[in-house]
Order: C-alpha cells, then structure tokens, then sequence
C-alpha cells in the first residue's frame, strides 16, 4: 500500500464567517502535490479548510469588526463546525504524514491542525511549511507537534524529505529542512532556488487528480497563473524578498502559452497572473503579450503591475492581448510616507500610471496600507484623497502589519509598537487591533480605519454594480450608478476631515498588541 500525505490549507476566512471561503485552489500545495506525484510513490490530497461551497463576498468592515470577534471566538474552540471537518478527513483519508501551509497569520490555526492529527495519531508525521516557518525557523518547534519545517521554495525539499521518511532514515542530506533529532533541532545546509520553472506542474491539472472537493469549486477557482518568482523591488512592508528572494526567474513564454491553453480548455476564459509583480522584464511582457493575442486571443486577463513599468505602449500591448483589469501598488497617498516605505516612487507617478490605464478603458484596482510606523494623521488624510482622486474601480485596502523576523518587525518591537506577548495570527491586513504607527494612539486609529473601511465596502459595491448592469447591456442604469457615485463623492468633499478621536471599545485581546 502506498504511504499517504495530506497538504492542509489551514482555516482563516470560516473563522470570521462560516459562509467567508478561500475559493481558490491553495497554489503552493497544488505545486508540492504535483511534485510528490511526479517524484515519489506516495499517493497525496490536498485539503483546502478555508473552501465551502456557499460563499459569500467579504466585507472588509465585517472582517475589522463583527468577523474579527468571530474569528477569536472561533480559532481555538476545537468543537467549532471547521475543526469537526478536519477530524473528519484525517479519520478517512488515514495519513502517514500532514503537511500544513503556514502564514503568519494562520499560525496558531496550523497549530491546531497539528494538534488534532497528533491528538488522533501520534505516529503521523507533521511537516510546516510555507512564509511563516521560512522567516521563523526554530521557534516553529516550541510548538511540540510538528517534526520537520520546509524553508524557502518546497517542490524539490517536499519529495526528498518523503522519500527519506519513508525508508525511516535521518534527513541530514535533505536541504532547506528542520526537524528533531535526539532532543536537537537540526537545520540541514540552504536549498538551491529551482533554475528551470517549466519543469514544475500546472495546479489546474494537478488540481483534478489530488484537491479534496474539486467538483464544488467555482470554475474561477483555477483561473490563477504566474509567469515568475521573486521581485527585484524593496518595498520595506513585503516579505516577498524573504521567500523568494529580490532575483527574478521567469518561466519561458512557451510554457506559459501551454499552460494558459490547458486552463482555457477546462472552460475558464479569465485568468490572474499571481506574480508578484507582473511586467518586471518588458521584452519578456511584449513577448508574452503577442503569443497571447496569436494562441489564445479569446482569453481575457487580469494583473498586478507597478506603476513606473506602465507606459502607452506597454498598456496597449496588455490591452491587445486581452488584459482587462491591472492592479496597481499605490500605498499611501503622501510622497514622504512612500520614501519612508522604500517604494521608490512618486504620488503623481501612480496617479499618471493609473490615468493611461483608465484612458486604455482596462478596469483598475489599486491597492492602499494605511497604518504604516511612520504614517500620521496627516499623512492618512492624503491618503484617503487619492483613493478617491484615483478613480479606482476597485480598492484594494490593508492595514500595515508586520511579519515576525522581518526588519519592520524589529523596528516595531524597538518602538515599543510590538509588545513581548504578540500573537501574529491576531493581526492581519484586516484586523482591528493593528496599529503600529507611531503617532496615531490605537484608539484614534481604530476610529479613523472604521471610517475607511466603510467607505471602502461603498465605493466598491456602487462600482461593481455599475459594472454589472454595464455588462449585461444596460449602459443608461450603468451611468446613473456612477452618476450617482460622482454626486456621494462631491457631496463628502467637506466632509473629508476625520470624525473627532472616541474611545471605542477594542477586543479584550488588544492588550497583546
């Protein structure tokens, strides 16, 4: 009989509201389950918790306030409807070993994971893996259950590791490991980054053969793609440069092209490239774009890109070639404050690069971070200006938060911003108790997040509405929405100044941060 591993996706969403789903497929483990198929003789699942099929769109004023209460409540009580779930499938699928995907902000999650395996079997094996083991390292074993840690970039680590679990020998020659060995921790030598990305599988297709529950995820689920790993950029609030490094790899265009054809041909016709900055190369973009619109010209596409890589010529290649939404980085609306992030560009830089993608008629998203160390009062204002002066169609809206065993974090700490009891899974991008800015008290800051959030939540639903009716060929309905959006927006002009500081009643867990 062939040995058995289960990939977890631990839950986090289902914590806020039972109805909130990760509805997509967990892309790291669908590129380790394809890695252990192609490379070992174990048979492998993966288990997304945060998946349900009824799901609803998340409300970011939800998550910072009702959902957030729910997900406290919820992440420890292990009789919860999720938690009941997870016993369920390690009880039939019976594995040998359990590999969780590990964010920061799911750790304590994971570590429940890891409790009921062991709870149920002490002999199956706990493998963490994913950002938060890679920047953590050894603190990761306070945690008596997990055996082994994956660091860094896991498809080739994933299969060693399993053979030699496998024959029960000692992984001393398994690079980019962690694991207990006589009461030691031991940490093998550095895992090369892998040089040929064509030679990983595609998710779509793994997907069908391993994901737990595949027949009732949305088509949408699979539309995700990346043509490279790493970002040559140093925007201090990313840990993207601790993953993947600041060298970008990039897989050939050919085996993009192939892969986009697989996916179109399970009946998606939209797709995400999940890069991390989409765009970096433009020949490599130009190149992309043009096999695109000659192979596959039906399928239309969305991005995230920086601003200073956006241009007419580029955009209009995108365009051609079927690109209908970009994501755009803003971040702050303050010039200063995005110095002080190491963005590396200028306000009106964004706003030029946001103008030519509206003038190209492509749907723009833009991302902002408010609460950032450095950030004021002041600073915030400017920022909630340009959210409007963008004229997004979609905002996309975080809260600084600082990953642990980054230089942010560190800095924070050194500030007293950080306090020696700080749990990382209750502060994430939408979390009411984050505050780490050093001159708005937590309290004026919570007040003035609220606001934000829910003008946020407003502008996007009016925006999405009007969209909708536009695509279904009401055009007039569509203009009056927006018209009517236009006049909320002349009519709060004088009312962009924040409401006066409140004592608002926090989480009796704020004390932790």
């Amino acid at each position: 009989m062939k040995p058995k591993i289960l990939l977890i996706e631990p839950p986090f969403y289902r914590l806020h509201k039972n109805s909130y789903s990760l509805d997509r497929i967990p892309f790291g483990l669908a590129y380790l389950a394809g890695s252990i198929l192609e490379n070992t003789s174990w048979d492998v699942k993966v288990y997304n918790t945060d998946f349900i099929p009824s799901i609803k769109r998340k409300k970011i004023s939800f998550l910072a306030g009702e959902g957030f209460d729910n997900y406290v409540k919820n992440l420890n009580d292990l009789s919860g409807k999720v938690w009941s779930e997870v016993k369920e499938i390690i009880k039939e699928y019976k594995p040998d070993v359990v590999g969780v995907s590990v964010k920061s902000a799911t750790y304590i999650s994971a570590q429940n994971v890891a409790k009921i395996v062991k709870e149920m079997d002490s002999n199956i094996k706990i493998i963490f893996g994913g950002p938060h083991p890679t920047m953590a390292k050894d603190e990761i074993f306070k945690n008596p259950y997990v055996d082994f840690t994956v660091l860094g970039e896991g498809e080739i680590t994933i299969a060693e590791l399993l053979k030699s679990i496998q024959i029960e020998s000692v992984p001393n020659d398994v690079k980019g490991i962690m694991f207990r060995h006589n009461g030691e921790i031991v940490k093998t030598q550095t895992r090369e980054y892998i040089k040929n990305l064509d030679s990983l599988p595609y998710p779509h297709h793994i997907a069908k053969k391993v994901l737990h529950d595949y027949e009732k995820y949305p088509i949408n689920s699979f539309k995700y793609i990346f043509a490279s790993r790493g970002c040559p950029y140093n925007c201090h609030f990313c840990a993207s440069k601790e993953i993947w490094t600041r060298s970008v790899r990039f897989r050939t265009v050919e085996n993009v092209i192939d892969e986009i054809k697989g996916i179109r041909n399970n009946g998606i016709k939209r797709l995400h490239f999940d890069d991390d900055t989409f765009g970096v190369n433009k020949k490599y973009i130009k190149e992309l774009c043009s096999k695109i619109k000659n192979e596959v010209p039906d399928i239309k596409w969305s991005c995230e890109i920086r601003a200073d890589l956006i241009d007419d010529e580029i955009v209009l290649a995108m365009k051609q070639a079927g690109c209908e939404t970009i994501q755009v980085g803003f971040e702050s609306g303050n010039d200063n404050l995005l110095r002080l992030m190491g963005k590396g560009l200028k306000v009106n830089e964004i706003l030029t690069a946001c103008k030519t993608i509206k003038k190209h008629k492509i749907e723009l998203q833009t991302f902002f971070l408010v609460g950032y160390p450095y950030e004021t009062e002041e600073m915030l204002k400017d920022t909630v200006k340009m959210m409007k002066k963008s004229k997004s169609d979609k905002i996309l809206y975080s809260i600084f938060t600082p990953y642990p065993h980054t230089e942010l974090y560190d800095f924070c700490k050194s500030k007293g911003l950080i306090k020696e009891n700080f749990d990382p899974t209750l502060y994430n991008h939408q979390s009411p108790l984050n505050c780490f800015s050093m001159y708005i008290p937590p309290e004026r800051f919570r007040v003035l997040a609220t606001k934000i959030e829910r003008m946020i939540d407003r502008r996007n639903l009016l925006n999405r509405i009007g969209s909708l009716f536009l695509l279904k060929g009401f055009p007039r309905l569509s203009e009056v929405i927006h018209e009517r959006l236009r006049k909320h927006k002349i009519n709060n002009k004088n009312k962009e100044t924040f409401p006066e500081g409140r004592k608002i009643q926090l989480s009796n867990l704020s004390s932790s941060g």
